[in-house]
């Protein structure tokens, strides 16, 4: 029997699937040392999500017998691709399945931030009615600006439309066309975007070009004024992935009032450290990685990603796989 080990969860319709297609399913987390000594070798695939780490060393006691690494969303970078590309093990995930939930986390993150929505609720429960202080800006008529222009973005870039503002982005691997059909203006290169936007929103990997992508520069370029010369402050919104903002070059810029509101789902370290002098700030507020965390997301991705790892296991290939041009 082909056994699967699922390590940080999945819908149970999706486990039942993988059962009614004759797998094994353990359900278990697996320590760090336990996967590191040759647990997957007794798997014939492992689905993970971001708590779980795949690397080289498991990845080499893995053989013969791991067919499949999968990851339960849409970011692989818990996952040594070179090392399962050297293998021959096909790496797949499930980049459609939560674009929705992520789209209006999103949304909803720069809605608060720019109507103080979770510092309203702060000050209330503190016994505070501090309406005066709260006077928030509108979306109407603003730059919004897209790092990256995939799935996601797309879609944040169509409920941005339809609540008035001007979408801008830069990515420098989609075709300017994609750009065009969806109304939207493409930058050459990301300083212009910051220069001509007051509200960023990132959705793209976290890479060694991508780190630390927002930095103290960067932030500093903001006009902090819209088109009709209004001050409307900066804002930032990321739900993509953690470091990509430089987080302590963001909390000066809170800190100094160029940086008019910041709102993260990912963090560099996860968990986020509750001494985290983000998490004093008024200007600040967050979320614990939830962009996936919806009920209707969590069922899709793992329908998903079991349709993908029952293909390689039947010894086709995934639609999905990201290392289809480099298994040897």
């Amino acid at each position: 029997m082909r056994r699967v080990a699922v390590t940080d969860g999945m819908a149970q319709e999706a486990v039942k699937k993988l059962e009614q297609a004759g797998c094994e399913v353990v359900q278990d987390f697996i320590e760090h040392d336990v996967l590191v000594a040759g647990a997957l070798a007794d798997f014939d695939a492992i689905i993970v999500r971001s708590a779980t780490k795949i690397t080289e060393e498991m990845l080499n006691k893995s053989q013969p017998r791991l067919k499949v690494v999968a990851r339960a969303g849409v970011g692989v970078d818990n996952i040594d691709i070179r090392a399962a590309s050297e293998l021959g093990v096909p790496v797949v995930n499930a980049p459609r399945a939560s674009t929705q939930s992520v789209v209006e986390l999103t949304i909803g993150h720069l809605l608060g931030s720019l109507r103080f929505i979770p510092r309203a609720d702060r000050s209330l429960r503190s016994g505070e009615w501090a309406k005066k202080e709260l006077k928030g800006t509108e979306l109407f008529g603003k730059r919004l600006g897209l790092i990256g222009f995939g799935r996601i973005a797309q879609g944040v870039a169509r409920v941005a439309q339809a609540f008035g503002m001007e979408v801008h982005s830069y990515d420098p691997y989609l075709p300017l066309s994609v750009a065009k059909k969806a109304d939207v203006t493409m930058h050459k290169n990301v300083d212009n975007l910051f220069k001509t936007c007051t509200h960023i929103s990132i959705h793209c990997n976290l890479t060694e070009e991508t780190h630390h992508l927002i930095n103290k520069k960067r932030i500093e370029m903001m006009p902090g004024v819209d088109p009709f010369n209004l001050k409307c402050g900066n804002h930032i919104v990321n739900c993509a992935r953690g470091g990509i903002v430089d987080e302590d070059a963001a909390f000066a810029a809170l800190k100094s009032g160029q940086l008019s509101s910041l709102a993260l789902d990912v963090f560099e370290h996860e968990p986020v450290d509750a001494s985290s002098p983000l998490l004093q700030h008024q200007n600040f507020h967050g979320t614990p990685h939830i962009g996936a965390a919806t009920i209707e997301a969590q069922r899709r991705v793992g329908l998903d990603i079991v349709d993908a790892v029952l293909a390689v296991l039947n010894g086709g290939m995934a639609e999905t796989t990201v290392n289809r041009k480099d298994i040897v």
